[in-house]
This record gives C-alpha cells, structure tokens and sequence, in this order.
C-alpha cells in the first residue's frame, strides 16, 4: 500500500501514490519483483489522523506486506495498527517521530529532522538573524529547534520561531513578523519557510510588503520548493531566485535520476500527478527500490510482512544508485540521538536557485548526524 493526502486544504502528494503505481507497472512488465506480480494498492489519508488510521487498519485487513513511499503527517495514528499488525513502513515521506523511532519503520531519508538542521547549518554562513516561518502544529513545533541546532554550529543566534496556520490564504502578519526580526540592525538577515504547498502563499505575502525593509536572502527546505515551483513562479526573474533550498538528494537534474525519469516516461507519461522533481515521488521511487532488492533478497521465498522485516533487519544493504548513501537498518547504522533512532540516512544536500534553475552548491552530500545527535 501507498498513501498521502489528496484534494485537501493543506499539502497534498498526488504523485506518490501515482509513482508507486508507475513503478508497478514498471516491475510488472518486466517479469514482477523477482517473479512475483506487484499490486498496490493505495489510500487517501486527507490530512487527518482518523483517516490515517483508517488507511493503516485497511492495510492490515488487506494483508499487505508493507507500506511504501508514503506521507502523512499523522504517525501517532497509521504506526499503532501497522505494528500490531506486523507490517513494516519502508521509506515514509519523514515527517513524523515515530518514522524514526517505531522498529517497523524503515525511513530512507532523514526527514524534516535532516532538512531543518541542514538548513540551518547552510544559513549559519551567510545569515547573522534568521526567522523560520513553520506551521503551527504538532509537527511543525519542532522545526525551529532542528533548525537551530544547525544554525547553532557556526555559533550564531537561534533563529525566530514564527507559527502560521498550515491552511492559511494570507501570510501578510507572520511575513511582517519575519521581516521585523531578520531585516532590521543592519546585519545579514535570512527568511526561511517551511510549510509544504502553502510556502508559495507565503512568499507571495512576503513579496508584498519587502520593499519596506532592508533586503533579505530567502531559504526553504525540498518538499517546500522544489524546480517545478520554480519554473511555474517566474524561473530567473521570479521570487525564489537566490534562495537557499536544503533537500534529501541530489538536484532534480542529476543523471542518478535517469532511471526514475525512464520508467515516468514509459508508465506515466500523461499522468500529470508525477513530476519528477518533486520530493514525495522521488522518495516514493526510492522507497520501492528498497522493496524491489529486499524481495529479491527472499530468493524465491514468500513475500510476506514478517520475510520483508526479518530480510531488512538482519542487514540488507539497499544501494539506490547514488541518490542516498547505502541504506541499512542495523543497530550500527542508527543515529545515535533519542529522538530518532531509526534514522540511518543524515546526509543532505545544500542547493540553491541559480539563473531559475535549483543546483548543488556541494558536490558531495553534508552528513547532518553530529547535528542531529546535538539537539536538546
């Protein structure tokens, strides 16, 4: 089963389901996953937690083998139905604690905790005063101390932390707020948000009342600005030119990402849901390479729940081509940090917005574990 939210108020991920039925199709042309057919089957959790527990029961009645690639926000509700079931929850979007701490969760990414602290160390050398826009809600409340800790590398101030409603239509107040914190006392002020689909709404708040204050550098996180956002709001001579995006993995043009755009080609080429250059499909893609190698792992074996955890648990090493550095689930692959102990992958990667068009501004991914095992 996949599943993320659709057709709601707040953020929405279409195109994760959508890959993971590409990706099916995909598998299945090609002789299924070590001869196996895939079906997935895939769920609309609606951004509510009654509904994300709903979607988690349905794959235990379902008898699925595993979740994979999905996001909900909402992991206090799907993670208790999928463990007393057994099912593993591989290569969730990273947007809850329990994806980094419950023992059937296989995360892939480092999620929000990974891109908030990697932010803020890609601030920490360019920014004197920050304020961090995020939203105001179970979720969101730990997102300016993640990105303090990174700012707090290069020993500098902990940034603003200015809430916002996550369905919000109008950001004028929570910019104003920004812009009084960060552009004022003649230093290097930066504004970064992180609110999903609703970050455009905010800078388009932001945009309207700058010119009466000093200049800023704008930031965000991938998942929050991505390239697709970029072309459709102007490219080069639109607002998020300049900007400081931290993201999971390498820019959406990198070759590593040459398969993944193939099988988009062949199996979804008119479905408008699957962009490649948005974060959720791009995990989702990474989230079935891990089922793809821990299937082959069974030789032959049956795929069920208890053959996939018991294959990834016992050190299968999972290599994406790149696009993350080898994955595996062992004790000695986990951070070190009581809040996440299921996160194996700290690596980020800082880009920026260059003539419309996001890139590296490292060749080589920047390991956040130290970062993250510092945060009080």
């Amino acid at each position: 089963m996949t599943w993320a939210p659709d057709g709601t108020k707040a953020t929405n991920k279409p195109g994760m389901p959508a890959m993971a039925k590409a990706f099916a199709r995909w598998v299945n042309a090609n002789g299924g996953l070590d001869g196996h057919p895939l079906e997935v089957i895939t769920c609309n959790d609606h951004n509510d937690p009654v509904e994300a527990a709903g979607c988690a029961r349905q794959a235990a009645e379902r008898d699925v083998a595993a979740v994979v690639g999905s996001y909900s926000q909402y992991g206090r509700s799907f993670m208790s139905p999928l463990e007393v079931a057994g099912i593993p929850y591989i290569g969730g979007y990273g947007l809850t604690d329990e994806e980094f701490s419950s023992p059937l969760s296989y995360p892939v990414n480092g999620g929000q905790p990974a891109l908030l602290a990697g932010n803020g160390r890609q601030l920490a050398g360019v920014c004197d005063r920050v304020s961090l826009v995020r939203p105001d809600t179970t979720t969101g409340d730990n997102l300016s101390k993640l990105l303090g800790s990174g700012i707090a590398q290069d020993h500098r101030a902990a940034p603003a932390d200015i809430r916002a409603p996550e369905d919000g239509t109008d950001y004028t107040a929570q910019a104003e707020q920004a812009l009084d914190h960060s552009a004022r006392g003649g230093k290097k002020g930066c504004v970064a948000a992180a609110l999903g689909t609703r970050t455009d709404t905010f800078f388009d708040s932001f945009r309207r009342v700058e010119d009466g204050y000093p200049a800023v550098r704008t930031a965000s996180v991938l998942g929050s600005v991505d390239q697709s956002l970029v072309d459709r709001t102007g490219g080069a001579e639109g607002p998020y030119e300049g900007a400081y995006v931290t993201g999971w993995y390498p820019a959406e043009s990198d070759r590593r990402w040459e398969p993944m755009r193939e099988v988009i080609r062949e199996h979804a080429f008119d479905d408008t849901r699957v962009d490649p250059s948005d974060a959720g499909v791009q995990t989702t893609w990474i989230a079935f390479t891990v089922l793809r190698q821990a299937v082959e792992s069974l030789n032959g074996a049956e795929v069920t729940s208890r053959a996939l955890r018991k294959a990834l648990d016992r050190g299968l090493r999972v290599d994406t081509g790149g696009l993350t550095p080898m994955l595996s689930w062992r004790f000695g692959d986990m951070l070190a940090a009581g809040e996440y102990p299921r996160l194996v992958n700290a690596d980020v990667t800082f880009q920026v917005v260059r003539d419309g068009r996001l890139v590296v501004t490292r060749r080589s991914f920047v390991n956040v574990r130290k970062t993250l095992e510092s945060v009080r």
